[in-house]
């Protein structure tokens, strides 16, 4: 047993000892003081002394006694001992019974964030609470919930770590075969050369996104500024139906006047960027994109982007957001897989969110719905 279950048992016992003590000797004093009033000769009435009854009082066939007198104190009787004693008993094992109530929750505890230190995760207090409906068992509960979202931080940052590792494999692979073949054919250097060049780029890329999501997870956005959405939507869309000439996917974009949003431009642009230039990559030649951003009822503004491609199964409309996330049914592309995840952190620092949608209508395509805080 600990140190805090003594506590408790020393508290409660204490508290009930003198609880009974106190109670025991009021009892004690009152009943002696109420002998002593009784024991008391009262006044005589005025025609007492005519009617004076005799000294001495006899009994049937016993000794004749006299009453006793006026200055005598007979006591009240002997301290109760005996209850005291069962009461404190009692007292005890209540003491005991409640500190162990409130001792055993916090020794599960314990135990738990011992073994949670060490690098189990998977240990739960939950079940160890049994029926408690108190503070303790919400205590039990949010350390499961620690647990869990530790787990998962966990399993994620391994992940990332192997995902990375995965993905400069590949161009470090091309690397050396283009250095290899640029020394085994001299005459071929300049497309060994060229090779060697757009595989730095693509690791100098990726290494980018890399930097730009661990800054915005450790929670470094940049200042913020008053932005008009409408402005920041037109050069992106200038530049995606640029992108999307090439491709045959045309970009359809609407935005209502007035919407100003707080936020870092840059991030902001980048974030809003990666999502539609995702859509641009996953559009089938002759589609198109559409764009719409406006200001519902609920005083949020609602960015729509829509395309007409394969979409996603529904089971992965939360995972596609995750860093380094291919879906089964999105075509193989250029992309790192950080394009999106980018953006939810973006937005998370605005107080803004991004979510992946079944299209109403039940057509073919994916929508990402972004919601973003209107600026005063």
């Amino acid at each position: 047993m600990g140190r805090l279950f003594w506590k408790f048992f020393l508290f409660i016992w204490l508290g009930q000892v003198a609880a009974v003590i106190g109670t025991g000797t009021f009892f004690w004093l009152e009943r002696e003081q109420s002998s002593m009033r009784a024991d008391r000769p009262r006044p005589p009435p005025p025609d007492f002394e005519a009617h004076r009854p005799p000294p001495m009082e006899f009994d049937r066939g016993g000794p004749p006694h006299r009453p006793p007198p006026p200055g005598d104190k007979r006591p009240g009787g002997p301290l109760p001992i005996f209850p005291m004693i069962a009461a404190l008993i009692a007292s005890l094992l209540c003491a005991a019974g409640v500190a162990w109530y409130f001792a055993k929750p916090i020794r599960h505890l314990r135990n738990a964030f011992a073994t949670a230190a060490e690098g189990d995760l998977d240990t739960r207090v939950g079940g160890a609470m049994g029926g408690r409906r108190d503070e303790l068992a919400d205590l039990g509960q949010d350390f499961d919930r620690m647990a869990e979202r530790l787990q998962a931080l966990m399993a994620a940052q391994k992940r990332l770590l192997h995902d990375v590792s995965h993905e400069m494999r590949s161009p470090l692979a091309r690397l050396q075969a283009a250095i290899g073949l640029a020394r085994q054919q001299p005459g071929r250097l300049e497309d060994s050369l060229a090779r060697i060049e757009r595989e730095g780029e693509r690791m100098n890329g990726l290494i980018g996104e890399l930097l730009t999501l661990s800054r915005l997870e450790a929670g470094v956005s940049g200042p913020l500024e008053k932005l008009d959405l409408g402005e920041l939507l037109a050069g992106i869309v200038e530049d995606a139906r640029f992108e999307g000439a090439a491709e045959q996917v045309g970009v359809d974009f609407a935005a209502a006047p007035g919407l100003f949003v707080q936020a870092n431009p840059e991030l902001l642009h980048r974030a809003i960027e990666n999502v539609v230039r995702n859509g641009l990559r996953f559009s089938p030649a002759g589609t198109s994109l559409q764009i719409e951003a406006k200001r519902e009822a609920d005083g949020l503004i609602h960015l729509h982007i829509a395309d007409q491609g394969v979409g996603v199964p529904e089971a992965e409309l939360k995972a596609i957001f995750t860093p380094f996330y291919r879906g089964r049914n999105l075509a193989t592309g250029d992309g790192y897989g950080l394009g999106l995840a980018i953006a939810r952190q973006v937005l998370s620092t605005v107080n803004g969110k991004i979510a992946a949608k079944m299209k109403a209508d039940g057509s073919a395509g994916l929508l990402i719905e972004i919601v973003l805080p209107a600026a005063n």
